[in-house]
């Protein structure tokens, strides 16, 4: 197995090969790395079968739509990752094969609901889950650092003590750890217990990324559109919550509202399929599209997606163009379908 960090930086990214088949993953590539990513590649003479991101990055543009285009390479994230051009999407224990190299994915959210981690004989790949004597942290929307704290101490923490440990970040110079040096010496969690841990992430304080909207919405969204006026984590936090079975029942009442499915026309009749009588406008055409959606002005619209991200981003879009009652339906078609609700495709 060959494995080379490629950035040299605080943000990692990892080359994963199978030497005897020539097979190979990128791991959190960056978007400004993707022309060294490739002649590396080309140098080696690897066939690049696989790109990988952790997690949804709020930090850095990610290279999976980049590498997907200019490669035969598939893209690879979580299950509940907003993100529509995801070619595979995996879950807790799938294993993704590179010849002799199997990568077993390990479900680690907290950081972000989509974390996950990443586990070959002797190494594992944490993402911003767990970091160099510390951890990443879970205050984003969708963080939770009870759920992080599980996933480190149950999964991570349970892999041989020797095993190499591979963050996507390091600020203090550091290139790797074992799990055994972050289980006894790790400053956050050495000794701790859930609740102290919890106390710990929720006292950091941390300022948010530079340039995180212009960062974290085009990851979650696969768009790099100028026209789409990405709103403001404040709008986007204002924007009301339904859950789904909540959607059931509006949509059985006497005045049903109207749901606003703003997935990419290959998700509406994809796998998760679509709800009976929702009307298809993606993201990336709402602007252009609005005056379609003029009648239901002073009527409630609920916005539908894959994970209820880019849903919530379209609801905050037509709240600032005077829908006062556009809504955004918790945990997109990937509840719904979670919960057996009826769909079509």
């Amino acid at each position: 197995m060959l494995i080379r960090e490629l950035n040299r930086g605080k943000c990692k990214s990892y080359l994963v090969a199978c030497e005897r088949t020539r097979r190979a993953a990128l791991i959190d590539p960056l978007r400004d790395r993707v022309d060294r990513y490739l002649a590396l590649l080309a140098y080696y003479r690897y066939e690049l079968v696989y790109a990988i991101d952790t997690h949804t990055h709020a930090d850095h543009r990610t290279a999976l739509f980049e590498l997907r285009a200019l490669t035969d390479a598939k893209s690879v994230m979580h299950r509940v990752a907003p993100a529509p051009s995801v070619d595979v999407h995996v879950s807790d224990g799938e294993v993704l094969e590179l010849g002799d190299v199997a990568l077993r994915v390990l479900a680690t959210p907290g950081h972000t609901p989509d974390g996950m981690c990443l586990h070959a004989t002797g190494y594992v790949w944490t993402g911003d889950t767990l970091l160099i004597h510390g951890t990443g942290r879970s205050d984003f929307a969708g963080g939770d650092a009870g759920a992080q704290y599980d996933g480190i101490t149950q999964k991570l923490f349970t892999l041989p003590p020797e095993t190499i440990v591979l963050p996507a970040h390091d600020y203090r110079g550091n290139s790797t750890s074992t799990i055994g040096e972050e289980r006894l010496h790790n400053p956050r969690l050495a000794g701790k217990s859930r609740a102290q841990y919890i106390e710990i992430m929720a006292s950091l304080g941390f300022a948010l990324p530079d340039k995180i909207q212009e960062v974290l919405q085009p990851n979650q969204t696969a768009l790099d559109d100028d026209a789409i006026a990405y709103p403001n984590i404040a709008r986007l936090n204002e924007v009301r919550q339904l859950e789904p079975r909540t959607v059931v029942t509006l949509l059985a009442g006497p005045e049903p509202p109207l749901l606003l499915d703003v997935r990419e026309t290959p998700e509406y009749d994809g796998e998760l399929g679509h709800i009976g009588g929702s009307r298809l406008v993606p993201l990336k055409e709402l602007a252009m599209r609005v005056g379609e959606l003029e009648e239901w002005k002073q009527r409630r619209i609920i916005a539908v997606c894959r994970a209820g991200v880019r849903s919530t981003t379209a609801a905050a879009i037509l709240t600032s163009l005077g829908f006062e009652q556009a809504l955004n339906m918790k945990g997109g078609m990937l509840a719904w379908n979670d919960l057996g609700l009826p769909v079509q495709r």
